[in-house]
């Protein structure tokens, strides 16, 4: 291990915070402490606050070429930190090592990005109303902002935000889960090595987030909130920012439904499913949630679906052949447990289970005939349950897919060239995948319709979400 896995503590304008207070990281695979890390109070929140403000003076200042050339070096560093970082996330977050070097990847992807999408903030010169005056609009950070983060891509999320923010020129101040404050605390001090100014990235570690989040939220310091995590809290959040009309980025929960449909390649389509199913262990916001398969197909799907999930293997992380590592704790279990009880007590047919150990493990499940009455059609499951609902009617199957509050992720798989436009164009979702299951990266927008969120991340709509439109309209003097 290098130092990044070393003092353990939140981290306020480029130094450790340290308190007596101290919070306790478990290995959800065994339930044995990893780490402890020192825990933020309001004191370290408002340190935090007068640190980015000051910072916000001179990062607002710096070239964009100064500050894409900090997050190459940041990009680098956590490439070069690979195997130090992926095993540090399977142990506090649980998932298979290699999901979890991918993870890496994938997280030091946005930073390369942003790194370049720094030097694209482009204005615009307008074409004027009168021969006298020339309009334009110039691009100016927002100001400081103040990040949420989850505990099911740990790295990815956070660098999702972070380097977009320092590209556009703004300070951030981050509040990870409590379940992986040792992924947030390597990413900083990577960042600090990379070149970041003491209060462009600190983070404040907490086991009481509202009463840590909320003289944040009421400071007029804060100009932005992002946010992924539940709709629930999502909601409440905004709601917090009101009085102060703070920008906000929502990136919250979903249903999404994975459609195949009767022109479908039942092998594509069973692989897209294990990859929109099964990754992190179906703890993802954007997994398949609700799976409609056509009356035609549903025989072979599954039962290639079935002889694909047998060959999953559960278990630690840290194992090589490891598929599916376990539930982030244990009440991640009981509720997944109490969706597949529910929809078994009101007539669902569980048609596979595999394997698993005792904790926080979970055996991957199939469930057939889930219907709208049951609360796992309408609930996140989070597990490696797979619901599914035959059908038999294009324009019905659209109908259902939609009729839900949530439009974050939605998957399709089609043959049909015309069809693939209907069904695309109809799909009240923020993203659709069209025979694949992965569709996720740094270059495309991500983010959700109705109540799964606001704004987008990646591409170069991230950038946008940490820029202010400054107009300008300056009259010619004689």
């Amino acid at each position: 291990m290098t130092l990044i896995t070393e003092q353990n503590h939140s981290w306020v304008n480029g130094s450790p915070w340290q308190s007596q207070r101290q919070l306790t990281v478990h290995n959800p695979t065994n339930e044995e402490p990893i780490a402890t890390v020192s825990i933020a109070d309001n004191e370290a929140a408002a340190q935090a606050l007068n640190a980015a403000q000051t910072c916000f003076d001179t990062l607002k200042q710096r070239p964009a070429q100064q500050r894409a050339e900090v997050l190459m070096r940041w990009y680098q560093l956590i490439l070069d930190n690979e195997a130090v970082l992926a095993e540090l996330m399977t142990k506090e977050q649980g998932k298979p090592l290699r999901e979890a070097k991918a993870e890496v990847k994938y997280a030091a992807g946005f930073v390369q990005w942003f790194a370049e999408e720094a030097r694209r903030a482009y204005g615009e010169v307008i074409p004027s109303h009168s021969s006298s005056h020339q309009l334009t609009t110039i691009k100016q950070p927002v100001g400081v902002v103040l990040g949420i983060t989850p505990w099911n891509f740990p790295l990815a999320m956070i660098t999702r935000k972070v380097a977009p923010a320092y590209a556009a020129g703004c300070p951030f101040i981050l509040k990870p889960s409590e379940e992986t404050p040792l992924s947030a605390i390597a990413l900083v001090k990577l960042a600090l090595q990379a070149g970041f100014e003491d209060g462009a990235f600190q983070v404040l570690v907490t086991d009481d987030a509202e009463a840590l989040v909320a003289p944040l939220l009421a400071s007029p310091v804060v100009r932005k909130l992002t946010f992924t995590g539940s709709t629930l809290v999502g909601k409440k959040l905004l709601a917090h920012s009101a009085d102060t009309v703070k920008r906000a980025s929502m990136e919250l929960g979903g249903n999404a439904p994975f459609i195949v449909f009767s022109s479908a390649d039942v092998e594509e389509a069973v692989a897209g499913l294990m990859v929109a199913k099964f990754r992190n262990g179906g703890q993802t916001c954007v997994a398949a949630n609700r799976v409609f398969v056509h009356q035609d197909r549903q025989e072979a799907f599954t039962d290639a679906l079935i002889e694909a999930v047998d060959k999953l293997v559960v278990g630690d992380g840290l194992e090589s052949d490891t598929d599916i590592g376990p539930l982030i704790n244990a009440k991640a279990k009981d509720k997944a447990q109490h969706l597949i009880e529910d929809a078994l007590a009101q007539g669902a047919q569980r048609v596979y289970q595999g394997a698993a150990g005792a904790g926080h493990f979970m055996a991957p499940t199939i469930l057939l005939d889930v219907t709208e009455k049951m609360d796992i059609y309408h609930q996140e499951i989070f597990a490696p349950v797979v619901s599914m609902i035959v059908f038999d009617d294009e324009q019905g199957v659209i109908r259902q897919a939609n009729a839900v509050h949530e439009g974050l992720a939605a998957y399709f798989y089609s043959q049909d060239v015309s069809q693939i436009h209907r069904v695309a164009m109809a799909l009240e979702y923020g993203m659709v995948g069209i025979n694949e299951g992965a569709i996720s990266n740094p270059v495309a927008p991500f983010g959700g319709v109705k109540q799964s969120g606001l704004g987008r991340e990646g591409a170069k709509e991230g950038l946008q979400e940490f820029l202010e439109t400054k107009y300008l309209c300056q009259k010619f003097l004689e």
